[in-house]
C-alpha cells in the first residue's frame, strides 16, 4: 500500500524524490519521509501528513544536498499514523536506514529477541524491528549489507518491497521484494528505485522488475545484479522498456485526477479493443485467448476472483459470459477464496481481475488456483505487474496510469476486455448467432462514441449533487446487468464523500431496504429500457408510494419514468449487455460533484490506498 522512492546518481536526489513520492501518493497519504545521504551522514525528515508536508518541513530542518536518497509515502498498518511511525526508520546505530511496504507477520517475537540483545526502538513500526534485525545479523558475523539482508529476510514471514542504505557503504542500496512491487529505473551512471514506473518516467524508459523472493544490489558504476534471497542464486534481469509518458500521470487541466481519468474514458475504451476488436471482418482477435482457446471452450465453469470495482466488474461479467458464452460462472472475493478451502478442479478457468496487477488477496487466490491445477488468465492495467507475471495467460485493459483511488476507467475497460472475451468464446462455442455477434461487435466498437455522449450529463449530474449533498444515506437500486453497476454507485460515493450508500437488486428492495425509504432518502434507480424496464418502472412505483426521492438513470427520450422520478439523468440507447458502460457514467459524475461539493480529497480519500497490497 505505501510508495517507496529511492535514487542513486550523480543528481541531486531530493527533488527526484519528493516528485517521485507525491506521483505515489495515490498508494498511501498518512505521513510522508525522506532520508538523504550528503556524503558524511544520513539526513532524516519524516511527518504525519502529506509529502507537501514533508516538502515544507524537511526544506527548514534538513539540507537537502546529497546525491543518493529514499523516500516513503505511508498507509498505516502496524502503528499510528505520526512522525515517529512515518519511515524511513534508522537502526540503533545510526548507520542503516529502510524504507518498506508491507507487513512483517512475524515483527513480535523478533522484536523481544531483538529487546533482549539490548536495541530499544522509538516506534510502534514491524519496519523499525526489521532494520535492526538486518544490523544484528550484519554485526554478528561481520557481514556485508546485500548478504546481511538476505540473510535476514529469510528469518521474517510477510510481504515486503525494501530499500536498504548504510552510510559505511555509500555507494549501494539494497532493494528486496516478497509480495509488493518494486521497480528499478536503470539510468546512465545513475539507479532509481520506486514501487512503480511513475516517479522516474522522465529519466529513463528503461525498467527492471524484481520477481518475488528476489533482491538486487544497486550499486554506482557497477552491473545491476539479481539473487534470489532463499539461496542467493544469481539471477538473469530482464530489462523492460516502459510504455507509458509523463502527459498521462499529469492532471491535464482537471482539478482532480478523477474527473481526468472519467473524461478519459471515450479513449481509453477504445485503446482497449484496438487491434482486438474488428467489427467489419466480424473478428475478435485476443493473443491470450487464442493461445488458450480450448481451456476456454472445454471449461466446465469459469471462477472470477477480484475485490472491489474489479469485483463489480467480474459480476457484470457474470452475466455476459452466462448469456453469450452459456459457460457457468462463479464471482468470488479473493479474500474469502483463498481463506474458505475452495474446490477447485483442473477442467475450471480461473479469471483474476486487478487494476494495479498487485492485490494481495488476488495473487494469494492465483497462487491457490495452480496450486490445484487450474488455468488462471489475468486482466490487469499495469503492464509488467505481478498478476500479469503469476498467471498463465492474460489481457491487459490499457487504460493508462489511474492515479485517482476511487476506480473509474479501470471498470469500464475491464468490462470491454470481459465482453471481448465472452463474444470471442461465444463465436467459438456456436451459442450465439452469426447476426448477433456481429451485432454485438458492432454496439462495442461506438460504444466510445456513447460514452462521450453520457459525459455531457456531467451539468445536470452537478444539479443533482447540489440538492443531495448533505444526504446522510443513498440507495442504489438496478436489475440484471445493471445491479452490479448499482454496487458500483454506491461504493464510489461512499469511497470519496463518505456518505452511506448501499446498492441493490430492484427486485430486493421489497425485502428489508424499503423500511429505509422515506422523503429524506435518495434512492438512485438505473432503468435504462433495454433489459428489465416494467420491472423497474414497478420498483420506481413503490418508493414514490413512500415518499423516497427518485434519481433516475433513463435512455434518452424516456417519458414513463421521467414522469414518476424526482431528477433524472437521460444516457444513450444501447444493448442491454453493453448497457453498464453508460450506466456507470452519470453514477461517476453524481460522486465527483457530492464529494466536491462536500470539500472531501477527491484522489486521496481517508483511510484508502490505491493498491492494497496487503491483507
Amino acid at each position: 500500500m505505501c510508495g517507496i522512492v529511492g535514487y542513486i546518481g550523480h543528481r541531486e536526489a531530493y527533488p527526484i524524490v519528493i516528485k517521485g513520492l507525491k506521483r505515489l501518493e495515490y498508494r498511501g497519504y498518512d505521513s510522508a519521509g525522506i532520508v538523504l545521504y550528503d556524503g558524511k551522514d544520513l539526513k532524516l525528515s519524516k511527518t504525519k501528513g502529506k509529502v507537501s508536508d514533508l516538502e515544507e518541513k524537511s526544506s527548514k530542518e534538513i539540507s537537502t544536498n546529497g546525491t543518493i536518497g529514499m523516500g516513503h509515502t505511508r498507509w498505516a498498518t502496524h502503528g499510528v499514523p505520526n512522525d515517529v511511525n512515518s519511515h524511513p526508520h534508522l537502526s540503533n546505530s545510526g548507520n542503516l536506514a529502510i524504507i518498506h511496504n508491507g507487513i512483517i507477520e512475524n515483527y513480535e517475537p523478533l522484536k523481544k529477541e531483538l529487546i533482549n540483545r539490548g536495541y530499544t526502538f522509538k516506534s510502534d513500526t514491524d519496519t523499525e524491528v526489521l532494520v535492526n534485525l538486518i544490523e544484528d545479523v550484519q554485526k554478528k558475523d561481520n557481514l556485508k549489507l546485500g548478504k546481511a539482508v538476505q540473510i535476514a529476510l529469510n528469518q521474517v514471514i510477510g510481504a515486503y518491497a525494501i530499500c536498504v542504505f548504510d552510510k559505511q557503504k555509500p555507494d549501494e542500496i539494497v532493494v528486496a521484494r516478497l509480495g509488493s512491487p518494486l521497480a528499478i529505473g536503470i539510468g546512465k551512471d545513475e539507479f532509481f528505485i520506486a514501487s512503480d514506473a511513475t516517479p522516474f518516467i522522465e529519466y529513463t524508459s528503461n525498467a527492471i522488475y524484481l520477481e518475488d523472493e528476489e533482491m538486487a544490489i544497486v550499486r554506482l558504476h557497477k552491473p545491476l545484479k539479481i539473487r534470489k534471497i532463499k539461496d542467493d542464486s544469481l539471477v538473469d534481469p530482464y530489462i523492460q522498456e516502459l510504455q507509458m509518458n509523463l502527459e498521462q500521470i499529469e492532471k491535464g487541466g482537471y482539478d482532480h485526477f478523477m474527473m481526468k481519468e472519467i473524461y478519459e474514458q471515450p479513449n481509453v475504451i477504445k485503446d482497449t479493443y484496438r487491434g482486438r476488436l474488428h467489427a467489419n471482418e466480424g473478428l475478435i482477435r485476443m493473443a491470450g485467448i487464442e493461445d488458450n482457446i480450448d481451456k476456454f471452450t472445454n471449461a466446465k465453469r469459469i471462477v472470477i476472483i477480484a475485490c472491489g470495482t474489479s469485483w463489480h466488474a467480474g459480476l457484470v461479467a457474470e452475466y455476459i459470459f452466462e448469456e453469450f458464452a452459456r459457460i457457468p460462472v462463479e464471482v468470488e472475493y479473493a479474500s474469502e477464496f483463498r481463506y474458505r478451502n475452495p474446490i477447485i478442479n483442473k477442467d475450471d478457468v480461473i479469471i483474476a481481475i486487478s487494476q494495479s496487477g498487485e492485490t494481495a488477496d488476488t495473487l494469494a487466490a492465483i497462487k491457490l488456483a495452480k496450486e490445484n491445477g487450474a488455468f488462471v488468465f489475468g486482466v490487469c492495467n499495469v503492464v509488467g505487474s505481478s498478476i500479469s507475471r503469476e498467471t498463465h495467460a492474460g489481457a491487459y485493459t490499457h487504460a493508462g496510469p489511474e492515479i485517482g483511488v476511487a476506480s473509474t476507467k479501470a471498470f469500464t475497460t475491464q468490462i470491454t476486455v470481459l465482453t471481448m472475451i465472452a463474444l470471442r468464446l461465444a463465436k467459438a462455442k456456436g451459442t450465439l448467432s452469426n447476426s448477433d455477434f456481429h451485432r454485438y461487435l458492432q454496439e462495442l466498437e461506438i460504444i466510445p462514441e456513447k460514452v462521450a455522449e453520457a459525459l455531457k450529463t456531467n451539468d445536470k449530474a452537478k444539479e443533482i449533487a447540489a440538492v443531495f449533498k448533505d444526504a446522510t444515506n443513498f440507495l442504489y437500486l438496478g436489475r440484471g446487468y445493471n445491479f452490479p453497476v448499482a454496487l458500483e454507485g454506491a461504493l464510489k460515493l461512499k469511497e470519496i464523500s463518505y456518505i452511506h450508500a448501499e446498492g441493490y437488486p430492484a427486485a430486493e428492495m421489497k425485502h428489508g431496504p424499503i423500511a429505509l425509504i422515506d422523503e429524506q432518502m435518495p434512492v438512485v434507480v438505473i432503468a435504462p429500457k433495454q433489459g428489465h424496464y416494467d420491472k423497474v418502472v414497478s420498483n420506481i412505483q413503490e418508493i414514490k408510494s413512500r415518499s423516497g426521492k427518485i434519481i433516475a438513470i433513463v435512455t434518452k427520450g424516456d417519458t414513463q419514468v421521467r414522469d414518476l422520478a424526482d431528477y433524472v439523468i437521460e444516457i444513450p440507447d444501447a444493448a442491454d449487455a453493453m448497457s453498464p458502460l453508460l450506466t456507470t457514467i452519470p453514477l461517476q459524475l453524481l460522486s465527483y460533484h457530492i464529494a466536491v461539493m462536500r470539500e472531501c480529497n477527491v484522489d486521496q480519500p481517508r483511510n484508502l490506498a490505491k493498491s492494497v497490497t496487503v491483507e
